[in-house]
């Protein structure tokens, strides 16, 4: 149980559908970090870029992956956090794992996949959210345009955080930046976006634009550059937030059908 949440954001290009050399290329960015940190987290699809031909991804990527990202919440005392397109024997995801130290890994497979690039003609939608209570911080981890459905990001489980991972185009980056204050605001959570920034193989650009936004929708930290982002979370700004304006208490109830 912590008072604080000291998160690391690694904002990076990506290499087209090269696992290997995004994971080293993020390893050496990750071994840079000097400052005390609770969580790293990576971008969507951080090993391939937005690709929507995952059938070029050896199967053996997912396994070698997620080893990697163990090692390094092992090694270094940490959790670390992103999504990649994995194949689970039968169909292709876009998952999302969070794994923690010495903890076996835990996974959410993003809901709302990208029509407009035809991500739904090529991975599998996920049915359930994913809560995770890391050192006494409720997460809520979704990706991408999973931003653009309050619904499904609603504030029915009393989660603290937030956390967006995304590949989210400079061309709507305004979107972005609108909408994960508003689901700040709204959830009266921490709200979490890590973006990427380069351009792909498809001739997108991406301008990052990750960030923090508190319970209030006030901007703590945000980049625009290829860097390591830092910011703290604190409890008490949470609970302080929420004894003032009793919002949640309002909410309205529903039964999510799918």
């Amino acid at each position: 149980m912590k008072e604080e949440l000291h998160i690391a954001m690694v904002q990076t290009a990506l290499e087209w559908e090269k696992p290997e050399v995004n994971r080293k290329s993020i390893s050496n960015k990750i071994d840079l970090i000097s400052k005390d940190v609770d969580i790293i987290i990576l971008p969507e699809m951080f090993t391939t870029g937005f690709t929507m031909t995952p059938e070029n991804i050896d199967i053996s990527e997912g396994c070698k992956t997620i080893d990697w990202m163990q090692n390094i919440a092992d090694g270094k005392g940490v959790a670390i956090v992103g999504s990649v397109a994995y194949n689970t024997g039968k169909e292709f995801v876009n998952r999302l794992f969070f794994v923690a130290p010495n903890e076996k890994e835990v996974y959410y497979d993003k809901r709302h996949t990208f029509t407009l690039a035809g991500e739904d003609k090529v991975y599998k939608a996920g049915k359930d959210k994913l809560i995770v209570d890391y050192l006494g911080f409720k997460i809520c981890p979704l990706v991408c345009y999973d931003l653009r459905f309050p619904v499904w990001a609603r504030n029915v489980d009393n989660y603290d955080v937030l956390l967006y991972v995304a590949n989210w185009p400079k061309l709507r980056v305004a979107a972005w930046d609108a909408l994960l204050k508003a689901r700040a605001i709204e959830n009266i959570s921490y709200c979490i976006g890590v973006n990427r920034i380069g351009v792909d193989q498809k001739g997108n650009e991406y301008s990052g634009h990750s960030g923090v936004y508190d319970c209030l929708g006030s901007q703590k930290v945000f980049s625009q550059k290829e860097e390591v982002i830092y910011a703290t979370l604190y409890k008490n700004h949470i609970t302080e937030t929420r004894k003032k304006l009793k919002f949640l208490e309002d909410r309205d109830n529903f039964t999510l059908v799918l």
